[in-house]
């Protein structure tokens, strides 16, 4: 019986170590702070709005955010588009989009340790000026870690 119960007190700590060590750890900043999400140091700045051009259009209207990364780490590392999402007031969130309307424009880069690089994105929202937006950014695979950023974006 006293195995048992030590078997059972055992599992149960292995069970809340594991846990802890894979819950997410929110980092929240406002727009133009940096924020580290493993081993990417970032800056995200809002850019503005924009109806794209001829041959890119949005649905509803594009925003605009500015991304400065900056590999903290002594290897490279992956960054890309994917690792963005809006969160718009209503809570839902929306997958960045590869418009080509700039250079600028971010798909996918490898990040250089120490060197800091600027990239755009955009998202294509039923965008209101009143309401917040905010950006989070998850971290890559490769990356592997529990950080994850919420930046606040607009009226904060």
């Amino acid at each position: 019986m006293v195995i048992v119960f030590a078997a059972v007190i055992v599992s149960m700590g292995a069970a809340m170590y594991m846990y802890t060590q894979y819950q997410v750890n929110f980092i929240t900043v406002n727009a133009g702070e940096p924020v580290t999400v493993g081993p990417v140091q970032y800056i995200v700045t809002f850019e503005g709005t924009h109806q794209g051009n001829k041959e890119t259009q949005p649905e509803y209207t594009f925003v605009k955010i500015g991304i400065v990364a900056k590999n903290i780490s002594q290897e490279i590392t992956r960054m890309s588009g994917i690792q963005f999402y809006l969160i718009d007031d209503k809570e839902q969130k929306h997958e960045a989009v590869y418009v080509g309307i700039s250079e600028e424009d971010l798909i996918d880069d490898n990040l250089e340790p120490g060197k800091p690089v600027r990239w755009t994105t955009q998202f294509d929202v039923p965008y209101d000026e009143q309401k917040q937006y905010n950006i989070v950014i998850r971290p890559t695979k490769q990356q592997s870690t529990v950080d994850t950023a919420m930046i606040c974006l607009t009226n904060c």
